[in-house]
């Protein structure tokens, strides 16, 4: 049984003192397999030592996240690129469009979330969408390169019934379902009673969201266990089916 977690921050400072435990401990319990989004050029560094400690564990995305675009997210972006074309990575990610803490630079996250979308298609790799109270905006962007067919997640999905299809209706995209499913009264475990699985990734967001009992705590890798365990009781089935189905979900999107 190999679960895989499609979106955690293993370089994040949180994990300094007892990284390498944690993750064996993680590793240990099943969760085998770990994508790390890029933050900006400041998280590279250590995204990419986690992923030398562990190379047959831990992925390496690239690219600019929202939260990072600023005045200079052009210098960032050409740094996006340049590792792109310097070296193997698994996705584009994460990028998209935050607007829960400022909309300051919503423009230039327009602009930053297009151009990241291009690099995917130029490099034939997935992206990973980052819509923190933007969902209309990020699928407005979305749907300019429907036709380009490429896969993408959209990681740390809290929307409804009805925007969790219209991700579906894009064909190649998959929804990442992390600690909030089991958050009370969240709603998000509606949605995934109603969706099938064939459409769902997990994931953790570790250090963030901590699923129930470790709310309001630093999230751990070996956390995604309890979320495919209420993802299996949500809908019924088997913890081995939810593992299975959502691991091989992953490899199509990563295709590794």
């Amino acid at each position: 049984m190999i679960l895989t977690d499609t979106h955690t921050h293993l370089y994040s400072k949180e994990f300094d003192e007892n990284r390498k435990d944690l993750i064996q401990k993680a590793i240990d319990m099943g969760v085998e397999r770990f994508f790390m989004p890029n933050v900006d050029s400041e998280s590279i560094p250590g995204m990419f030592q986690v992923e030398k400690q562990f190379p047959d564990n831990c992925f390496a995305m690239m690219g600019l996240h929202p939260c990072s675009v600023n005045v200079k997210y052009q210098q960032e972006l050409q740094v996006v690129e340049y590792w792109l074309k310097k070296r193997k990575f698994v996705a584009i990610g994460e990028i998209g469009i935050d607007l829960y803490w400022d909309k300051t630079f919503f423009e230039q996250q327009q602009d930053a979330f297009r151009t990241q979308i291009q690099l995917a298609k130029k490099y034939d790799l997935p992206y990973v969408i980052h819509s923190r109270n933007s969902f209309d905006e990020v699928m407005e962007i979305v749907n300019e390169y429907k036709s380009d067919n490429i896969k993408a997640i959209f990681h740390c999905f809290s929307g409804n019934v009805a925007q969790a299809e219209q991700v579906i209706e894009m064909g190649n995209f998959k929804l990442g379902i992390g600690g909030v499913v089991t958050f009370k009264n969240s709603g998000l475990d509606k949605v995934v009673e109603a969706i099938d699985l064939k459409h769902l990734v997990l994931e953790t967001d570790a250090p963030y969201l901590a699923p129930m009992p470790h709310r309001g705590k630093t999230n751990h890798p070996e956390y995604l266990l309890l979320i495919a365990k209420k993802i299996a009781e949500i809908k019924n089935i088997s913890l081995e089916e939810v593992v299975e189905v959502t691991t091989q979900n992953s490899k199509d999107v990563f295709n590794c």
